[in-house]
């Protein structure tokens, strides 16, 4: 998402005598009596304090009532314009980036909270208040951007001899705001500016129809389909038309999978020429800001710096894996045939790779993600987090009784992230489980930056971490499946990343850093997901509570990345793709074009002649240049794994390293710097893909 001035987001080593060794740490096993931590996740209503003072959402006094949010913006406003004249009437001193500081943590604190309602809160009044402040905040800013005074105010400070007073982060805080502003057109001349802000208007409107076409259900008339009775078994069915919502089906009818693989990803006139104006009105809007491209202004920041180096990184990584990937197509064709009479199949197409994968990862296991899921009650899962998380950082995750309207939803629980010696960090609220009306997408969400206050106290951050989970039923706690599980560690990833941050300035505080890095720690903590000790450290059955047997856990974790090298392809192409549409204009020709010239240079899955990816990619808009960083991201993750984490996943020297040399600076420093600090080396191209390669290999029951 665009960085504005005033940024609008849309332990213990676990040791035991009777354990087994595997690779150089021991197996933990665990007791039979669930902690309070897990029995309040393992219910479906939070403790709520009858004493505590009634308040309203996120204990803002204010949001009792829908109407508060008219109060709480008009009250933003009145702080943000005395902020303003402050930061006007003041001397160009390093004092100043504290005061844009105080702005942007002023106007976040209810435009982030804000935006959180408007994609969560149940109650469609809330959400409607909640937009029209977002919207209200929103417009503020763009005046903000277009200020001339403001503006003025940071180029005299980076201009004088006060530059080299400052330190580094408030030297960084500084230019990252005027780089926002130059980011927002406000050099330019008037007829410019205007052009400016008519793009970047049409941007958010044209990306958004993408973006909502591209995620809803295809409706295709019964009469186009021969296998429509077959597809109406999986999907549904509407005024005489199949509502087609993915393009992958688990059936052993190959024709069934490529005629809903077809009618999913066809061609859409309307949607081609939607993605063409956004493309093209991204490229006008770069060039306007003196950029030769929407990428080259898109990359400005992070780690991989330019379109160039991420170019390079991509078609390395892409000629890493044909090997690999061929060597997985063989053997998925050879269970294809022999699924099949074997005859005249020399090819897998699009629509076998879910389907065969699947097989091949469940035949390969043995393992049913039912009985599995049983082993994961969400109880069991948070306790597990929090022995990890006191390993690692000596804190610990402690249950909090909300006041009366301090919550959105009676499931939703509060946490206290409290540190050995430190005491109280910061609060996470946990919204776990799916209800109408609620962001449908796992996340991470900023309330609160962290931030130095003028007394010397520290704001503490607080942020929600939002999962679909199926709620607990009358039967069984909430049981999650081994999936779910990773997508949890994800999301706590980045919860830690906000709550060890410990940054003098809001403005790069935990996650609000470049989206390379700021995935890192989120990715770091799928390693933990996938791995047989830190797995039987805390999973238990939900009935019998006994520990997920050490074979069991050895066999989930070792098809981790079967099929890898065919997916790691996937997202190489995906990425590509998004650097080229956002690259240099014009295009060498159609989208559709390029997508079908890609795919078939870079993977070994054939392109089928009909379809268009792109059409269904949602990334496109709200990535935009920057898909590459999920494969960066995870380079930088399993090269600190395996080198920092892999010989014993709860040791807490190199947990204390890992906060104090990464997660403490959020976006605060180069972070390239903060990766090389960590590996005690500075990371080439080479590095990130050798890295992709070794965890590969690591993991992959094919290359061992």
């Amino acid at each position: 998402m665009r960085r504005l001035p005033y940024r609008i987001p849309v332990l213990q080593n676990h040791r035991s005598s009777n354990s087994l060794i595997w690779q150089g740490c021991p197996f933990k096993r665990t007791v039979a009596t669930w902690s309070p931590l897990a029995t309040a996740f393992n219910s479906l209503h939070p403790r709520q304090d009858r004493y505590l003072q009634p308040t309203g959402l996120f204990g803002v006094e204010e949001l009792i009532s829908t109407s508060g949010f008219s109060l709480l913006k008009n009250k933003t406003l009145t702080n943000g314009i005395k902020i303003v004249d402050h930061v006007l009437q003041s001397p160009p001193t390093p004092p100043l980036v504290g005061l844009f500081d105080k702005l942007s943590d002023t106007l976040c604190a209810t435009a982030d909270l804000a935006e959180f309602v408007r994609l969560t809160h149940p109650d469609h009044k809330f959400r409607t208040a909640a937009e029209d402040t977002s919207r209200g905040i929103s417009s503020y800013v763009e005046e903000l951007n277009t200020n001339p005074g403001l503006y003025d105010a940071l180029g005299k400070l980076l201009s004088s001899d006060a530059k080299y007073e400052m330190d580094e982060e408030t030297r960084k805080v500084a230019e990252l705001f005027l780089f926002d502003f130059e980011q927002s057109g406000i050099h330019l001349d008037n007829e410019k500016r205007r052009h400016f802000v008519e793009l970047q208007e049409a941007i958010l409107v044209i990306g958004a129809q993408f973006s909502q076409t591209a995620s809803m259900p295809l409706p295709v008339p019964l009469s186009d389909l021969s296998m429509a009775d077959e597809l109406s078994r999986f999907y549904p069915i509407s005024n005489g038309h199949v509502l087609i919502e993915s393009a992958f089906l688990d059936s052993d009818n190959a024709e069934l999978r490529k005629q809903a693989y077809i009618s999913c990803l066809k061609p859409e006139e309307t949607q081609l020429g939607t993605l063409d104006l956004l493309l093209k009105a991204r490229h006008q809007l770069a060039q306007l800001v003196d950029y030769s491209s929407f990428s080259h202004r898109a990359l400005r920041g992070t780690m991989a710096k330019t379109p160039e180096n991420v170019m390079d990184f991509l078609k390395c990584a892409a000629s890493m894996l044909q090997k690999p990937a061929k060597r997985e197509l063989d053997i998925l064709i050879g269970m294809k045939k022999s699924h099949s009479d074997g005859s005249g199949i020399e090819h897998l197409m699009p629509w076998d790779l879910h389907y065969y994968s699947t097989l091949a990862k469940y035949q390969s296991a043995k393992l049913n993600s039912s009985s599995i899921a049983a082993y994961f009650p969400l109880g069991a899962c948070m306790e597990g987090l929090n022995s990890l998380f006191k390993s690692l950082f000596g804190i610990t995750l402690e249950e909090q009784d909300p006041a009366k309207g301090e919550l959105w939803s009676l499931d939703v629980q509060k946490l206290g992230v409290v540190h050995e010696t430190e005491g109280l960090l910061g609060h996470i609220y946990c919204d776990f489980f799916s209800r109408e009306a609620k962001l449908q997408q796992d996340s991470h969400f900023t309330i609160r930056g962290g931030r130095l206050l003028e007394d010397g106290s520290y704001q503490l951050p607080v942020v929600v971490v939002v999962c679909n989970f199926p709620p607990p039923s009358a039967s069984s706690p909430p049981l999650l499946t081994h999936g779910m599980v990773e997508n949890l560690f994800h999301e706590m990833g980045h919860a830690m990343h906000s709550m060890l941050a410990r940054t003098q300035y809001q403005h790069v505080t935990g996650t609000r850093c470049s989206t390379d890095f700021a995935e890192v720690p989120s990715v770091l903590m799928e390693f933990f997901a996938w791995d047989p000790r830190v797995l039987t450290s805390f999973a238990r059955h939900y009935k019998t509570r006994q520990s997920l047997p050490e074979e069991i856990a050895l066999r989930l974790c070792q098809g981790r990345a079967m099929f890898g090298a065919l997916e790691m392809q996937r997202q190489v192409l995906y990425a590509m793709i998004d650097q080229i549409y956002h690259g240099m204009h014009p295009l060498t020709g159609s989208t559709t074009d390029i997508l079908a010239e890609v795919q078939e240079q870079y993977t070994v899955i054939p392109h089928a002649p009909g379809v268009y990816c792109s059409s269904r990619f949602s990334h496109l808009n709200g990535y935009g240049a920057k898909y590459y960083s999920y494969l960066w991201s995870r380079a930088v993750a399993s090269r600190i794994w395996h080198q920092c984490f892999a010989k014993d996943p709860f040791c807490r020297e190199i947990g204390d390293r890992y906060r104090h040399t990464m997660l403490a600076y959020g976006g605060g420093r180069d972070p390239n710097d903060l990766v090389s600090d960590m590996l005690q080396k500075t990371l080439t191209t080479s590095d990130l893909v050798q890295s992709l390669w070794e965890d590969l290999k690591a993991t992959n029951p094919f290359y061992q």
